[in-house]
């Protein structure tokens, strides 16, 4: 399949690219930069219009009735966990295969997370081990939108709703995806998105939690700016100068700068997406001529958003591990990654909350064999056909 099939450039050969192609990389263009640079003139650099016209757009793209902005997706996570009313000695179910954060956020709340094992085609959190998980502890799930696809969310709520629990969204991979006619953000009682880098849109860093609760919104609100009320731009409509703090909060704000940028990318998302999924249909063509290498599966009615193009390396038809394959492929010139360790393997949770192998057994299978390969908007198609060509010559040379 490939006409470079000699000598790995691990081993001496030629590569397949002598520049390295990111897994992921943000798309930065002279209107984004015009934006900011006028944003940054104004009067407000942060806590002033553009936040709110940031979160109006969001709110608006996705279909719910508020959005509140944060400094990053992390902060949108952990005010996510704080709305929802964890707190010490709730336990809150989360999947094992996501980026620590998801986790995190609980025990910043106090709270304790529980790790679900995930399905073995989709590596989406399992509605049927998630039920296993729940105790009279459980405050919350948090599902998380692996990859870009939307979980299944018809099970998760009717698990959330008979036992009376909050049901959060990491939809950090999945802006623009959907679920049949239903956008992700407007699944769960509460869905967070990040706009670092090499997201769909940028925002440099940044974060925002959409829902359809105003309560809840408005105590996220409040949570980013310190557990304060009001911010600086409402006392100033209000030539006002009190200000109360009625809970502890941190300061999550995300600037006028910030935002103006996010306005810009926004508009160009349903392109982008269009491109990620347009990247995807070609990997998939082209992986099914490669026996050792099988992306994961689509949920049916699910649009996937392809934050991530994962596959999974059928180690039995090969003369190496994932750690091999992986050094290789970079020397081809092919900057692949993995998504992600299982949290619970990680050494903090290990010790804090005693988790470690045998938990999540399908999850930590998954792991030993998972590779994301470069998808973003930018790649062009011989970019793309030089990913392909990278990982056909890979898999031929370690073929059993």
């Amino acid at each position: 399949m490939t006409d470079r099939a000699s000598a790995l450039a691990i081993n001496g050969g030629e590569p397949v690219r002598r520049d390295r192609i990111p897994y992921g990389h943000q798309c930065i263009d002279d209107a984004d930069v015009a934006v900011v640079v006028e944003t940054l003139r104004s009067d407000w650099l942060t806590t002033g219009p553009k936040v709110a016209e940031f979160e109006r757009a969001v709110a608006d793209l996705v279909g719910a009735a508020e959005a509140v902005a944060v400094s990053n997706g992390t902060a949108a996570l952990h005010a996510a966990v704080h709305a929802l009313g964890v707190g010490p000695g709730d336990e809150v179910v989360v999947p094992a295969i996501t980026f620590a954060a998801t986790a995190n956020a609980v025990v910043f709340q106090g709270g304790t997370p529980v790790f679900a094992d995930v399905d073995p085609g989709t590596l989406l959190l399992d509605p049927d081990n998630a039920a296993a998980r729940i105790t009279p502890r459980t405050k919350a799930m948090i599902a998380v939108d692996y990859a870009g696809q939307p979980c299944d969310y018809t099970r998760l709520r009717e698990l959330a709703g008979a036992h009376g629990l909050g049901l959060g969204a990491d939809g950090c991979h999945a802006l623009g995806g959907r679920d049949g006619d239903a956008p992700v953000g407007t699944l769960a009682d509460l869905t967070t998105f990040s706009f670092h880098p090499v997201k769909h849109v940028t925002t440099c860093e940044g974060g925002m939690v959409v829902t359809g609760d105003a309560a809840l919104a408005d105590r996220m609100r409040s949570f980013r700016n310190h557990g304060i009320t009001t911010d600086a731009r409402q006392r100033e409509r209000e030539g006002a100068w009190f200000y109360e703090m009625v809970e502890l909060g941190y300061n999550y704000r995300l600037s006028d700068v910030q935002c103006a940028l996010g306005l810009s990318q926004l508009r160009k998302l349903p392109g982008w997406v269009a491109r990620r999924r347009d990247i995807a249909r070609r990997y998939d063509a082209a992986f099914r001529e490669v026996p050792a290498v099988a992306p994961l599966e689509v949920r049916a009615n699910a649009l996937h958003a392809y934050h991530l193009y994962v596959v999974r390396l059928d180690l039995d038809r090969l003369r190496a591990d994932r750690a091999e394959v992986f050094a290789a492929l970079r020397a081809e010139g092919i900057g692949v990654n993995v998504h992600y360790i299982p949290v619970h393997l990680h050494p903090f949770y290990r010790r804090r909350f005693g988790t470690g192998p045998g938990l999540c057994p399908v999850a930590e299978a998954a792991y030993e064999r998972l590779l994301s390969l470069p998808l973003f908007p930018a790649m062009t198609d011989a970019d793309v056909a030089d990913v392909i060509e990278a990982v056909a010559k890979v898999a031929e040379a370690y073929a059993r």
